[in-house]
């Protein structure tokens, strides 16, 4: 379907994108109430005006203010082609509406192959005749160009797979028909979001790729294209073009030893083509590619050679120059082949085998490779607008993907649980301050026997924490195989955490949720959390507002700006009290909107609230080693323009602002610091009034409350620094 015959735009459908993210109701809930519940009135026969598609918009996004020109735009995509000549064009088919919704959402391919079926069997005797089938094929066609699918090779697809659904000619197609020949169509699974689910049984792990440079399909070894997609597999690269993917030989790569002859030893495995160097690794000649497929790569070593230098390769890999990362097939294996059982692997019991070890890690064994460090690697595949997904499906192919865990699908537990008793091992997040707390905190609870030090590959926006320990403000594409390197020349430091609890008093305010109890980064009261907090309001409301990192900090400078203006946390000295080990903390000679305690010297996406302070030379701990244990209250002004931030000095430091502007200048360093307070080890609030507050970059509005002192947690917050950057 052509892009001028209805289709919104790529922003308006970006933008449609963001609400469904943030909403969290079904089509088919949606869907009961305009059949037989409260919107029931909106419908005529199968279709809905555009006041009833307003209401489905509403309910389904969960949104009251959604912007005219999307609703509109939308309602008009539903009037094109096929149903001008069957409903009026005021009103558009509510099956089509639901049916293109719910290939968006969530969800198994089967369950949203049954849905969209029985859509458009309106007489529900599980038949659609051709027309209808072609109805709802439109619908998937649309959801792929959106999605910058090729389209003029999905429809051929489709169309074949009609003909081998309709073997009478009738062109009538029943239910069980459609499921069936929906689920061994593959690039129709890929566009459902099919499930990226390890079977270890041949199947590869497609993903739809475009591809920038001529390659060629392994299977028909024609052109994909240049600039054309394709599929490609995330375990051993293997290229083919959409309809090529049905008859694919089955995936090489194995990510477990499935009999004891294959533990302890990893060999190569090869796959033609993919050779992305152009250099042979043996011979180091030039491969020649003319043709995607000449030449092969190791999926595990990586190495790419001529065909000819074949029979010079060794059996054994070393899995290459990220060894000290990857926990090859070799190192994994089921715990029955360790208890010393005899089994017999025939087709019924390897079956029996695979499901077992696929089903839980547990009942997987690690015995990593002496000298190395194995990574379990968690993915936060929304961070950092679609950074994420690419990171995790390039980490499944530069490790084992065993090592690798999708955090919306799976969590942090079950790789803690499957690398709990793996030695030496390390821990990469990829997301936000907010995913790394979320791992800290999963970790503390994990009871470990040893806790393994932490990573950070940032995602998104903020990524203070990152930012402190030197990976940087965002990831923004670099050579991941560099950065693993970067993680195994790194050195671990301690990063003290502290714990706070809020005890409110009595009164008939209601205080909202406060979202930690743990602070890795910083807490703050006052201004900043007021920018904050607003900021953090109008983006639930309207998150269609706040899809980039630009557009972020316009709508932060906007708040700013604002709350420099009306000066909501104006003389916040009178509002509260401030104890440092248990001594109160004089702030009368201060005019004061904001307080801030700090772990790390970074916060609100890189300022430096603390300040840079010349080190005395000598000694790089400066001053701060000097005092020693027995200085757990630093208030001197004299001794705090000498004392350096410290992440693992068991103290925290205290900053006063003086307002959104003063913020301002610090972050585009037009002044050096804000006013330093104090540097202590135990810190009380205690609030007369409901004011904004922040843990990490999570604000909430606290009622009058008591914050007693902050706690140091001890050693489960370790992390990792590059030791040469």
């Amino acid at each position: 379907m052509a892009k001028e015959k209805g289709l919104i735009s790529p922003n308006d459908f970006a933008q449609l994108q963001k609400y469904m993210e943030y909403s969290t109701n079904k089509v088919s809930d949606v869907l009961k109430l305009f059949e037989d519940g409260e919107m029931a009135e909106y419908l005529q026969g199968d279709a809905i005006g555009y006041e009833g598609f307003q209401q489905f918009l509403k309910i389904y996004l969960e949104a009251d203010n959604i912007p005219n020109h999307l609703s509109l735009a939308l309602f008009q995509s539903f009037k094109m082609g096929h149903l001008e000549d069957t409903v009026e064009n005021d009103v558009v088919c509510l099956s089509d509406v639901s049916c293109y919704f719910s290939l968006l959402e969530g969800g198994r391919p089967e369950d949203k192959l049954e849905f969209t079926f029985k859509l458009y069997d309106t007489d529900r005797n599980g038949i659609l005749d051709s027309s209808e089938v072609d109805r709802l094929i439109i619908q998937m066609m649309r959801v792929a160009e959106y999605l910058d699918w090729d389209v003029s090779e999905l429809r051929p697809i489709l169309q074949e797979m009609m003909k081998e659904i309709d073997y009478d000619g009738s062109g009538s197609v029943s239910l069980a028909e459609w499921l069936r020949a929906g689920a061994t169509t593959v690039p129709l699974l890929v566009l459902l979001g099919l499930e990226m689910t390890l079977k270890d049984n041949g199947q590869h792990l497609w993903r739809p790729k475009r591809f920038p440079r001529p390659v060629y399909c392994n299977l028909c070894e024609s052109s994909i294209g240049l600039g054309k997609q394709g599929l490609s597999c995330n375990l051993c690269k293997y290229v083919v073009h959409d309809q090529c993917a049905m008859k694919a030989l089955p995936c090489e790569v194995s990510t477990y030893a499935k009999s004891r002859k294959d533990i302890g030893i990893q060999s190569h495995v090869w796959v033609r083509g993919g050779c992305e160097s152009g250099r042979c690794d043996r011979c180091q000649k030039k491969i020649r590619i003319y043709h995607s497929l000449v030449g092969l790569h190791c999926v595990w070593c990586h190495l790419e050679i001529h065909d000819d230098c074949l029979q010079a390769m060794g059996h054994e890999c070393d899995c290459g120059l990220l060894r000290d990362h990857i926990l090859p097939p070799s190192s994994i294996y089921p715990s029955v082949l360790a208890s010393g059982q005899e089994r017999k692997v025939s087709k019924t019991s390897q079956k029996t085998m695979d499901d077992l070890n696929l089903s839980t890690f547990e009942a997987l064994r690690i015995d990593p490779v002496s000298n190395t460090h194995p990574l379990l690697v968690f993915v936060n595949p929304k961070s950092g607008g679609k950074q994420g997904e690419r990171v995790l499906w390039k980490f499944q192919y530069l490790l084992n993907p065993r090592q690798v865990f999708n955090l919306l699908k799976d969590g942090p537990e079950a790789g803690l649980r499957f690398f709990r008793d793996v030695p030496g091992c390390r821990i990469l997040v990829c997301g936000g301050d907010g995913t790394v707390g979320w791992i800290l905190e999963t970790i503390d609870k994990a009871n470990l026997p040893v806790v393994p030090p932490v990573a950070v590959l940032p995602l998104g926006t903020g990524n203070d924490l990152a930012r402190c320990l030197r990976w940087g403000g965002g990831y923004e594409g670099q050579n991941l195989g560099k950065i693993l390197k970067d993680l195994e020349m790194s050195k671990v430091v301690h990063m003290d955490r502290w714990s706070v609890e809020v005890i409110p008093q009595q009164t008939e305010e209601k205080s909202d949720p406060v979202p930690f109890q743990i602070i890795n980064n910083y807490f703050s009261i006052g201004v900043d959390a007021s920018i904050a907090h607003r900021f953090h309001i109008m983006r639930e409301k309207y998150p269609e507002k706040f899809n980039s990192r630009m557009k972020n900090k316009l709508w932060y400078f906007e708040f700013a700006t604002s709350e420099s203006i009306f000066s909501t946390c104006k003389k916040l000295e009178e509002s509260l009290t401030v104890e440092i080990c248990g001594k109160p903390l004089d702030l009368s000679n201060l005019s004061l909107e904001g307080i801030a305690v700090l772990n790390i010297p970074s916060m609100h996406g890189g300022s430096n609230l603390w300040g840079d302070t010349k080190r005395p030379h000598g000694d790089t701990h400066g001053i701060n080693q000097a005092l020693g244990a027995t200085a757990k209250v630093i208030t001197d002004p004299d001794i705090l323009k000498t004392c350096v931030p410290d992440l693992s000095d068991k103290r925290l430091e205290v900053v006063g602002l003086e307002g959104a502007i003063e913020m301002g200048q610090i972050y585009t360093k037009l002044k050096n610091a804000g006013h330093r307070l104090a540097k202590c080890s135990e810190i009380t609030f205690h609030t007369t009034k409901t004011l904004p507050m922040q843990i990490d970059g999570e604000p909430w509005m606290q009622t009058p409350c008591t914050l007693p002192c902050f706690e140091d947690l001890g050693t489960p917050g370790q992390s990792i620094c590059p030791s040469h950057r």
